[in-house]
């Protein structure tokens, strides 16, 4: 008997999203970063849960169990922070491997606890079971916001500059130097803490959000080439983007010489950097840019446009080429 090819996980997630029900209290539901549901009238609640697997979303042998902590909680958090809302409550289960004890559980506590506390999150329940082998965690974060600010990957349009709010690839190198052995150096300081401690842009997304002036969002987690592909599918559009407009900071690239790696690569490929990638009308951009200088002290980046057509693509030395999905996906 002939064995099928296993599904990949934008294949998985159709099949789910195909046999979902609706609701009328449900304003954005699979496909996006949060599922958002009407609470009452003019606020909404938005809820989203994400899975980290010992050897796969980490590595003990490097991650040390505070800043575990502080990540489980962050990049939760960040999902909220991707559609303009304001996280307010969380829910932990722990499948803990016989192998963990009190000692490393208590530091990832006061981790996770750290990054509720810096952003008036509450812990709520959850739940505790024993893991045969590999530690899992799973956290739900539920947050609010009004209705009419929410941003969603869907409303991206044709002529539409992009935008992130940082530089990209930082975290994927500082996966790598870890692997290297070289976690410890303190010339990769700041690429190492962006792999162990990211940091959501909750303020930066309350501001956008806000402004009215934000057609698309979401956060930038598996990675620019495949983070835009799900923009572009959700608004049926397409994007292109320019390698020399794709913010590279100097430690990246020094980084990228001494893995022999391409600084590129990571930023389009590489995921979670957890910055903000969104779409804005052309006339837009100067002023949106201002308020976010005003509110946050931030700079923004245009990486490229939106098109009619479907498809991600890259510029670069005068030559283009699709790169939709070629970041991380599960099941590949």
């Amino acid at each position: 008997m002939s064995m099928a090819r296993p599904a990949g996980e934008r294949e998985i997630i159709a099949r789910i999203r195909r046999a979902a029900g609706n609701s009328d209290d449900l304003v954005v539901g699979i496909g996006d970063d949060c599922a958002v549901y009407r609470t009452y009238p003019g606020r909404v609640s938005l809820i989203t849960t994400d899975t980290m697997v010992e050897g796969v979303h980490f590595d003990l042998a490097w991650h040390p169990p505070l800043e575990l902590g502080r990540k489980a909680a962050a990049v939760n958090i960040s999902d909220i922070a991707a559609m303009g809302g304001l996280p307010r409550f969380a829910l932990l289960s722990l499948a803990v491997s016989p192998a963990t004890g009190s000692q490393w559980l208590d530091a990832f506590m006061a981790g996770f606890q750290a990054v509720l506390a810096e952003h008036d999150v509450v812990l709520i329940g959850g739940d505790t079971v024993q893991s045969g082998h590999e530690s899992v965690f799973s956290i739900t974060l539920i947050g609010e916001m009004a209705e009419g600010e929410l941003v969603t990957r869907k409303g991206a349009q044709a002529g539409d500059v992009v935008l992130v709010s940082g530089f990209l690839g930082e975290a994927a190198a500082g996966l790598a130097l870890c692997r290297l052995g070289q976690g410890q150096d303190i010339a990769w300081q700041s690429l190492v803490a962006a792999h162990l401690d990211p940091v959501p842009q909750v303020a930066l997304g309350r501001v956008l959000a806000a402004s009215g002036m934000v057609n698309a969002m979401q956060d930038l987690s598996d990675g620019l080439a495949t983070d835009l592909a799900h923009i572009c599918a959700e608004s049926g559009v397409g994007a292109v983007v320019a390698a020399e407009k794709i913010p590279l900071s100097p430690a990246l690239c020094r980084a990228a010489e001494t893995c022999d790696h391409s600084a590129l690569d990571w930023a389009l490929s590489g995921g979670e950097d957890y910055h903000l990638l969104f779409t804005a009308g052309e006339q837009q951009v100067v002023p949106l840019c201002n308020l976010v200088r005003e509110k946050t002290g931030r700079e923004l980046f245009v990486v490229g446009y939106i098109v009619a057509d479907g498809g991600v693509f890259l510029e670069e030395a005068g030559r283009r080429r699709e790169i939709s999905y070629r970041g991380y996906e599960h099941f590949r």
